[in-house]
């Protein structure tokens, strides 16, 4: 059965798209069958990977509102093992639409349960905000990953995140589990990403991945052209970054089996 991880931060720019996409590609070079979930109506992960969300057929907000087959709405992308259910702009009206459904933080989990034996990993994007949308990816999800950028603030709101993925334990997911702590937009130069790093290890101990990612500017451009950095350029520090993190998530998983 495959795992299903999803990115949380209600802080937006943390690198949440950025490593749901690289961790999915850099997974699926490794050979497991990968679903990216894009759940986020700015649909960054979509166009990211070479969709093209002005034209998509089925996207994610028709699974979710219309009750749409999530099969029909899984697109190809340029790597082999990993399939996308893209996302759009109509998806801003879906936490208006669905606050009204019964059972309505349980939508997407209802949505992907006929999917998951298919794949090794189901990795879901989320936007920076704590709504219905991302209370349902906590709700799937068996674990969650949560980027920490190196910068000023850098533990704030991650108290009201804990909260609240607490609070989904209780009422809805006691399964669920912090997959970990990723440290991104390292720079080992820079003084204060140090005294970051040191702090958020202080906080949360061995929940911090041994991976960070550095500052890249492949991890920048990689997005112009609709892929992923790992196909972008390989040999880039982003790339050999993401595909170091899937590897530690990789040992990490089996040693739980």
């Amino acid at each position: 059965m495959g795992k299903i991880i999803t990115m949380a931060n209600q802080k937006g720019g943390v690198g949440k798209t950025t490593t749901a996409v690289n961790l999915a590609a850099a997974l699926a070079v490794m050979e497991k069958k990968v679903l990216l979930v894009d759940i986020d109506p700015q649909a960054n992960a979509s166009s990211g990977l070479g969709i093209d969300i002005k034209n998509v057929g089925t996207t994610v907000y028709e699974c979710l509102v219309e009750g749409a087959d999530m099969k029909d709405a899984i697109c190809d992308t340029d790597i082999e093992n990993l399939k996308i259910v893209p996302s759009n702009i109509d998806l801003v009206g879906a936490e208006i639409k669905m606050i009204d459904y019964q059972d309505r933080e349980m939508v997407l989990k209802g949505s992907l349960a006929p999917l998951v034996d298919e794949y090794d990993y189901v990795i879901v994007d989320c936007s920076p905000s704590l709504g219905i949308l991302v209370l349902n990816a906590l709700v799937a999800a068996d674990s969650v990953l949560i980027p920490v950028q190196c910068e000023y603030y850098a533990l704030e709101g991650i108290a009201k995140l804990l909260d609240t993925i607490k609070r989904v334990k209780t009422k809805f997911n006691p399964d669920l589990d912090i997959e970990g702590f990723l440290l991104t937009m390292y720079d080992s130069r820079v003084k204060l990403n140090n005294q970051v790093v040191e702090e958020v290890k202080k906080h949360f101990g061995d929940m911090v991945f041994k991976t960070m990612i550095q500052r890249n500017v492949k991890l920048g451009e990689a997005p112009g052209y609709c892929q992923s950095v790992i196909t972008f350029d390989a040999d880039s520090r982003g790339a050999q970054n993401y595909m170091q993190l899937a590897k530690e998530i990789l040992d990490n998983n089996s040693e739980e089996e």
